[in-house]
């Protein structure tokens, strides 16, 4: 699940927004905690001639990978991929979600599965790789957290507010049709339906984003230091980050203008089965188009393709 940026957004908002004072000493404890560098040798994405100037505030991206794990581990499939693209000059943000089961090449194994397995075969660093592959775009940081944590914090911040398109059953919760408030657990499984949604992997991942902005709009409007408290100690044991305290301050600082206006994307193609085994294919045409618009967004030049396309 997306419930990821979130997660270090309360981090950074609590300690700006009237906070800081307080609560310092805790944050930098849970961000030492959290701090996860990826392993890269000039210490930026090899799609990048330069490492973003976040003084600048130059546009940047993100990988939010949701893990199906409990407790303190971080470890598994990545049962949830998003990709944010943050744009500060144009106070916007672009929210992909990439179906778990599209059909790709896993970067650094050489073989082609379901997307979702390169989490599992080489971590978070190889997670980025195969997504900059699929893409064509650099990922500049990461954020993965585990299915236990994103219920914490969900719970922490007071429950999200969704807006359902038609009623539906999951995990022994019923869910009319309308505007609700759900709990951390109702959110997960409000996230995770797909049988009874005629469009699959697709509605589903409609429902993962809408939690995910729901959790942004929530963690900034944090207004008590007890709840503060309880999400920073969520955050310590369930989430996984290579960004700094100091460079969450200064994105915190820098791009928080980009969360008012968030465009929710999708990954799209069709299921296949090969060999036996499930899948979503994505075609070349529909990858492109995506490329073409998170490039612009980050201020890219066009890749030859995308360039193509649009002829």
């Amino acid at each position: 699940m997306k419930r990821v940026f979130i997660a270090i957004a309360v981090v950074v908002l609590l300690s700006i927004t009237g906070f800081g004072i307080y609560l310092w000493a805790s944050v930098n404890e849970t961000a030492q905690n959290i701090y996860e560098p990826i392993e890269r040798e000039e210490e930026k994405s090899e799609k990048r001639e330069e490492k973003v100037d976040v003084e600048q505030s130059e546009p940047m991206s993100f990988l939010l990978a949701g893990v199906d794990s409990t407790g303190d581990e971080i470890e598994g499939r990545s049962d949830t991929m998003i990709v944010l693209t943050v744009n500060p000059e144009k106070e916007s943000i672009k929210m992909l979600s990439i179906p778990r089961d599209t059909r790709t090449e896993i970067i650094g194994r050489g073989t082609t599965e379901k997307i979702n397995h390169a989490y599992a075969w080489g971590g978070v660093k190889m997670a980025i790789d195969t997504v900059e592959h699929f893409l064509d775009i650099p990922i500049d940081h990461y954020v993965s957290i585990n299915m236990e944590g994103f219920i914490g914090i969900v719970d922490a911040i007071g429950g999200v507010t969704v807006d359902n398109d038609f009623a539906f059953s999951q995990s022994g919760y019923t869910f009319p049709e309308g505007e609700q408030v759900l709990s951390g657990e109702e959110a997960l499984a409000y996230s995770r339906m797909r049988k009874e949604d005629s469009r699959g992997d697709f509605g589903r991942n409609d429902r993962q984003r809408e939690v995910v902005e729901a959790v942004i709009l929530e963690a900034a409007d944090i207004s008590s230091i007890s709840r503060a408290g309880e999400i920073l100690d969520t955050v310590g044991s369930s989430v996984r980050t290579d960004l700094t305290l100091t460079e969450m301050w200064k994105i915190q600082s820098n791009y928080r203008s980009a969360r008012h206006n968030v465009e929710q994307m999708a990954v799209t193609g069709e299921n296949e089965r090969i060999d036996g085994i499930y899948y979503v294919i994505v075609s070349e045409e529909d990858r492109q188009q995506v490329t073409n618009k998170l490039r612009e967004h980050l201020e890219l030049p066009l890749t030859s393709e995308a360039q193509q396309g649009d002829d």
